[in-house]
């Protein structure tokens, strides 16, 4: 619990020295200007009294505790986005506001998978979203285990009627769709489990036929492997009910800013509230959510005042494939120069490594040492500011 904590106030007091340094690195234009400003070395020096203090682990902790989870097109999303939107406001950050987009709603229902030969064994399974349900009584059918797509298309003509097994990474049900199979189980896309599989939103190919699909642990794949090297015949009973209800109106989730001395333009930090129904979404990504709120807070609370516009987004509907995002791009093209960067925090709140960028060739990489940040360019690393992180 304790680390968890730190990691967290250690990740807000990173992103926040970040916000700081990109402010003053972007530029809207190349004029020079000039400001009165404190000196990084200081500025690092007072965001980190705040290292000691929980208060971006218990916000998260609320936020998690209070709403738990928040699949695209459920009441519980819009109640965090309620919560988030009143949260920002009580801190007192400016322009508060919420947009409208439209998202989807697919619900899991009821779903259990069992294998009947070569023994009685109760596989553990969550539905991948989007997935069509079962039949009425579900579906029983022999097994056909595959380590890969080439292995699916060479045994294209035994999988009519099967339920295929794919004892590999994360791939899509439209595949196997093609070649006859009535639905298909696929290995959790992790290293190592505890039984446990994962659940993310899938894709239907256009004009073939949608058969549900499910992900099986890490173990059950790899017995089924095993016992179909043995030679031994698997027999599967799959049921599912889940649904894709029409398209919701939604409220978009907060967004605020610190409005810049200087320029419009600068820094959009985000995060997404919608997660996956299995879990209270902690790491995915409340704690993107709370570091890229606390940002912000953190800077006004410090009597900070950017140069450049620091913005807050925190997304809707990401899991469904970025739609939340793709809206809000869509909305507000006409302004887009006001954007110099934008970051998504959704890998988890730890000690940052590094900024992942797409984009123009200005900037290709960011990344972080024990003493030094580095911006790499299309054809050179420069080393740019001495930041102290704990």
């Amino acid at each position: 619990m304790t680390g968890n904590k730190s990691r967290c106030q250690n990740s807000i007091s990173q992103l926040l020295l970040t916000l700081l340094i990109l402010c003053g690195l972007l530029q809207c234009d190349s004029r020079p200007h000039s400001y009165d400003s404190k000196l990084l070395s200081e500025i690092s020096k007072e965001v980190f009294k705040y290292s000691d203090i929980n208060r971006s682990y218990e916000r998260l902790a609320e936020l998690t505790d209070t709403i738990g989870n928040g699949v695209s097109g459920s009441k519980d999303l819009d109640l965090a986005i309620k919560y988030m939107y009143n949260a920002l406001t009580r801190d007192g950050l400016e322009n508060v506001h919420l947009e409208l987009v439209k998202i989807p709603h697919w619900v899991r229902g009821e779903e259990n998978a069992v294998m009947l030969l070569p023994r009685n064994h109760t596989l553990a399974i969550l539905g991948l979203g989007s997935s069509v349900e079962t039949p009425p009584g579900g579906i029983e059918a022999e097994v056909m285990v595959v380590e890969s797509f080439e292995e699916l298309k060479k045994r294209a003509s035994d999988t009519k009627g099967k339920i295929v097994v794919y004892n590999q990474p994360f791939v899509r049900a439209s595949k196997a769709a093609k070649v006859g199979a009535v639905a298909s189980l696929i290995r959790s896309v992790t290293p190592f489990g505890i039984n446990s599989p994962h659940t993310s939103w899938q894709w239907y190919q256009p004009g073939v036929a949608q058969i549900p699909t499910a992900c099986i642990t890490v173990e059950d794949a790899q017995m089924m492997a095993r016992m179909t090297r043995r030679g031994q015949r698997i027999v599967v009973h799959l049921t599912m009910r889940a649904q894709t209800l029409p398209d919701v109106d939604s409220q978009s989730t907060p967004l605020s800013l610190l409005i810049g001395l200087l320029h419009p333009c600068g820094v959009a930090q985000s995060g997404h509230l919608d997660s996956w129904d299995v879990s209270q979404g902690a790491m995915d990504d409340g704690g993107g959510v709370t570091i890229s709120w606390e940002a912000l807070s953190f800077i006004r609370d410090l009597g900070l005042h950017p140069i450049r516009t620091l913005r807050t987004v925190l997304w809707s509907a990401e899991e469904r494939g970025g739609m939340g995002a793709a809206q809000y791009f869509k909305q507000h093209k006409a302004n887009i120069s006001n954007y110099d960067l934008v970051m998504e925090s959704d890998l988890g709140t730890f000690s940052p490594l590094g900024l992942q960028f797409t984009g123009t060739k200005c900037i290709k990489f960011i990344k972080f040492d024990s003493k030094y940040f580095y911006i790499f360019t299309k054809n050179k690393r420069k080393k740019l500011y001495l930041i102290f992180f704990t």
